[in-house]
């Protein structure tokens, strides 16, 4: 079976979740873009903090996000001319990503970039609102979730020893987390209402993505 080229492609969940390997790892087999949209709120949030601007201060976090120019280039991201790929995925960048993804102004100067990036399809595009709030009308929306304790599991072995944290440590920051991205006013972390939920405790990343190609050809044969 050909593939259609121009599918989009939506895979939210929790942190943890798998989202970031199943995504990549589809992308990859469909020949498709990956968009992870994330990393772009980590982005924002590592330009607030190295300007000293609170998250709830939205005239500052205005004024990053006006000069803000971001791009990705060979899979690293770029903000305002740096490399910032490894310097997004602290414990304290992931808290305050959180955070400043709550606020209006972040999310919707972050809306139309994330809109024109996936206007021509072929993409695969991960984050927490994607089938919910930026792309509704996506082809093919999955919610991917495990348990907290899997994916605290999940988180200790992507750091490096840990980044100083203990596992429990880690299961506490994810479910802190888990609060404030399902609590918050603004797009709250939730599957959307025609999104294939699949729960990744006991399987792995292959087997995710095993079933969501299942679920792509699927689509495929009744178009």
């Amino acid at each position: 079976m050909v593939l259609q080229p121009t599918l989009l492609i939506t895979i939210d969940g929790p942190a943890g979740a798998g989202k970031t390997t199943v995504s990549k790892m589809l992308a990859r087999e469909m020949g498709y873009r990956y968009l992870d949209t994330g990393a772009l709120y980590r982005a924002v949030a590592y330009e607030v903090r190295a300007a000293g601007i609170r998250p709830d201060d939205d005239s500052g976090l205005g004024h990053v996000c006006d000069h803000l120019r971001l791009s990705v280039e060979e899979n690293r991201l770029v903000s305002n001319g740096m490399d910032i790929s490894d310097r997004i995925r602290s414990p304290e960048i992931t808290m305050l990503a959180s955070a400043v993804s709550a606020r209006p102004v972040v999310r919707q100067a972050l809306l139309g970039i994330q809109r024109k990036i996936g206007r021509a399809g072929g993409l695969v595009a991960e984050g927490r609102d994607m089938g919910t709030v930026v792309f509704p009308e996506a082809d093919l929306k999955f919610f991917l979730d495990a348990t907290v304790r899997q994916r605290a599991a999940r988180r200790y072995g992507q750091y490096d020893k840990g980044n100083g944290q203990t596992l429990d440590q880690i299961e506490q920051d994810i479910r802190r987390r888990d609060e404030n991205d399902s609590s918050r006013d603004i797009a709250p972390l939730k599957p959307a209402d025609d999104a294939v939920n699949i729960d990744s405790t006991t399987m792995t990343a292959r087997q995710v993505v095993d079933l969501m190609m299942a679920r792509v050809r699927k689509l495929l044969e009744a178009s």
